[in-house]
């Protein structure tokens, strides 16, 4: 059973598939169980366990029977999460988060570096964290639609 699991919904469903077809299995050792760059739903596992499914924001759109707004958005009660990281909140000065895709990895810089050579943003670069745990490094990046992304590692 999936306890839980991040869904992305994206605008560019091919760049976004191919993104993360290229870095995940690397990355976290996750398998393509479903889809092809060419649909708009598409799932990755770890151990027989979700990991992450992108669903174009068109499709999911049409599953709630509303029409895709302008800017790609899929209505107000599917938008929440899925334009993360798109554009500023008026009277802010940067972008608004409301997600964040998480992934433990062996080797942070080596991660970065991949996930940069197949079309990421650095955003941090790989830095140690003592103040958020004894042993933890992290690096973050904005996928190709700019969704935040953290790679992190607990060495020791």
């Amino acid at each position: 059973m999936d306890a839980l699991y991040p869904r992305l919904l994206v605008d560019r469903f091919p760049e976004m598939f191919e993104f993360y077809r290229a870095v995940l299995p690397t990355l976290i050792g996750a398998k393509l169980v479903k889809g092809t760059a060419d649909g708009y739903y598409a799932n990755w596992d770890v151990d027989d366990q979700a990991a992450l499914v992108l669903i174009a924001r068109a499709g999911m759109a049409a599953v709630l029977g509303e029409e895709d707004a302008a800017g790609g958005r899929a209505g107000a009660g599917a938008s929440a999460g899925a334009d993360a990281g798109a554009g500023a909140d008026a009277g802010t000065s940067g972008p608004r988060e409301n997600v964040m895709f998480v992934c433990r990895v062996d080797d942070v810089d080596a991660g970065a570096e991949l996930c940069v050579r197949h079309g990421a943003t650095l955003v941090a670069p790989a830095t140690d964290r003592p103040d958020w745990g004894p042993t933890l490094r992290t690096a973050h990046l904005r996928d190709p639609e700019r969704h935040l992304i953290e790679l992190q590692s607990y060495e020791g």
